[in-house]
């Protein structure tokens, strides 16, 4: 048998001071979760309503966000962004919308994210990111009415809204997607770092509205920006600063992993179709490459035979040069104001571009008109067609001087897309790309003279002639152009077995995934049109005989060559806008 002692009253002085019940648990976890619920903006709005007679209470908070003095000669204004600060709550977002009256989907600062690290020890960093006002700004010079400007006491790139018309050819240049297009206005827009609030010693709407002070302005040496380019460090993810030097300064007290990289990295998506310069470039290759098969074929078979088909094969190479440059116009936000395209012909490669083919459809329209025989009256009145028929005088070197023209344009073309940095749109594969194009659809284009002599009948000994003598020719090179532009395309696809994701690997994801259709139509048709036509065209050796119908068999051979090539050139231009990687700061799933 037990005996219990009965518990003892604590004495009256410590009653008083005895422990309270313990909080519940539940009610524990609910006021540390209404307490994380207040983030860093929701403190940042309380400071400022708690703030007495409505004066600011952070102004001492905003001061020190900008310099104490504005940039002398070698400096200029830059963002400074401290990583460890920033929370990606995205108010720097929200203001820079807000006080720049900016359309719903427009942004000009945007908020990406970074991972890494391990299973064990996993590392997340949201990076905030806008225009970095570059020392070397590619918008500037890709610019081809000079809508860009780069102040030169703060070193602020702006640009001009009423300048702009709209080519949309700086949001393509500039490898941190800091341009920003309104479909609204026609224009581009972009971060000028709240320069009016600059000028009266105010932040940006960025710097001031973010809760923890990520976002600062400083002051830096320009030659120091110069220096740190070399180590090519900037964002893990990012494209090296070394192509435009930007200014912007990312700060960071840890050490990030090797292994970070943008939560986007992985993720293809389609880029914009670009559908009027897609047509654009394949029409002016078209044009280019007529005339100059056309020069080719006279070299190699010589004789009077040239000069009946001259006139039919240089108003057709005209027709699709003059709507090729109809088509261009409706890239434009603004096209009345087509005529500023050769203001930045000193440092815009599309400026050079705009005047070659200018140059080349002048000629073109010269050239189509003294091939028309009805124009030898007019020609005989200034003593230029004594020597026509030979090939060696007025009429043969201003042939040339329009293939040479038109050849300049395309080459401006390649450089276009070569200015831009992107892997996918290189010099050299640029280059190969366009040529080959000029020579498929040249030489399918070079068909379309004799089948127009062949369908109007007037001269059957000409129709006969002139596809016996030309005919071989123009066959075995369109199968030759089409091997060589069908096998440099395929060569891409070897980049799925590289073991990093390249941007080229890339693009190669997206032609054999979310494109795959437009690359399976594309070289179908190429195959179609550059061989399997070609082919019949050479077997059956039509019309040698038209008054027994051939003619119709020649017309459908002929129509689908032409149909096939054409449609697979578009649809290979359409893959080199919508498949290319562009190069971008880091972004989000």
């Amino acid at each position: 048998m037990s005996i219990s002692t009965p518990p003892v009253a604590p004495p009256p002085e410590r009653r008083a001071s005895a422990a309270p019940s313990p909080e519940p648990a539940s009610a524990l976890v609910d006021r540390y979760l209404a307490e994380q619920q207040v983030t860093a903006a929701a403190r940042f709005a309380q400071a400022h309503e708690a703030a007495p007679d409505g004066r600011p209470a952070l102004a001492g908070r905003y001061s020190a966000l900008m310099p104490t003095t504005p940039p002398a000669p070698g400096q200029q204004y830059a963002f400074d962004v401290d990583l460890d600060a920033c929370s990606g709550c995205k108010s720097c977002v929200a203001a820079c919308h807000a006080l720049n009256g900016l359309e719903e989907e427009e942004s000009w600062r945007d908020v990406g994210l970074l991972h890494g690290g391990s299973q064990r020890l996993p590392v997340v960093q949201h990076v905030t990111t806008a225009c970095h006002h570059c020392l070397d700004p590619a918008c500037m010079h890709a610019c081809p009415v000079d809508a860009y400007e780069k102040d030169p006491a703060t070193g602020v790139v702006k640009h001009l809204d009423d300048q702009c018309f709209g080519c949309q050819y700086c949001t393509l240049a500039c490898p941190y997607e800091a341009p920003k297009y309104s479909r609204a206005k026609g224009i581009v827009r972009k971060c000028d770092m709240c320069s009016d609030r600059l000028a009266d010693g105010e932040a940006p709407a960025c710097v001031q509205s973010c809760p923890n002070g990520a976002i600062a302005i400083r002051v830096v040496e320009v030659e120091q920006v110069v220096e740190e380019s070399e180590t090519n460090l900037f964002v893990p993810g990012a494209p090296e600063p070394s192509l435009t030097l930007p200014t912007t300064a990312y700060r960071t007290a840890r050490v990030l992993p090797r292994n970070m990289v943008p939560a986007d990295y992985h993720t293809v998506r389609p880029e914009r179709a670009h559908w009027p310069l897609v047509a654009m470039l394949a029409f002016t290759q078209l044009s280019v490459g007529a005339f100059l098969v056309e020069r080719l074929l006279e070299i190699a078979v010589a004789g009077p035979l040239a000069a009946g088909i001259r006139p039919v094969h240089s108003a057709s190479a005209l027709v699709f040069g003059l709507l090729a440059l109809s088509v261009s116009i409706l890239h434009l936000g603004r096209p009345r104001y087509a005529y500023r395209a050769v203001l930045g012909l000193r440092h815009s490669w599309l400026s050079r571009e705009i005047l070659a083919f200018g140059a080349f459809a002048g000629l073109a329209m010269l050239y189509a008109v003294w091939s028309w025989p009805g124009a030898a009256v007019w020609v005989d009145r200034w003593g230029l067609r004594a020597a026509w028929g030979t090939g060696g005088g007025a009429g043969s070197w201003l042939g040339w001087a329009v293939a040479l023209s038109g050849t300049a344009g395309v080459l401006c073309s390649v450089m276009v897309y070569a200015y831009t940095k992107r892997d996918f749109w290189n010099g050299p594969a640029t280059a190969c790309r366009f040529l080959l194009t000029t020579a498929v659809l040249g030489f399918a284009a070079a068909w379309l003279p004799l089948l127009l002599i062949v369908v109007a009948g007037r001269d059957a000994s000409l129709a006969v002639a002139a596809v016996d003598r030309y005919g071989t020719l123009l066959c075995q090179g369109l199968i030759a152009a089409s091997a060589a532009k069908l096998l440099f395309e395929a060569m891409l696809f070897r980049h799925l077995a590289a073991r990093s994701t390249t941007s080229l690997k890339r693009t190669a994801r997206l032609m054999t995934g979310t494109l795959s259709n437009v690359t399976l139509a594309r070289f179908a048709a190429g195959l179609l049109g550059g061989f399997a036509m070609p082919a019949l065209l050479l077997v059956s050796r039509v019309p040698t005989h038209p008054e027994h119908g051939q003619d119709v068999v020649f017309a459908v051979l002929v129509g689908m060559l032409f149909i096939a090539c054409l449609a697979g050139e578009l649809l290979e231009r359409y893959l080199f806008f919508a498949a290319v990687a562009s190069p971008r700061m880091p972004g989000t799933l």
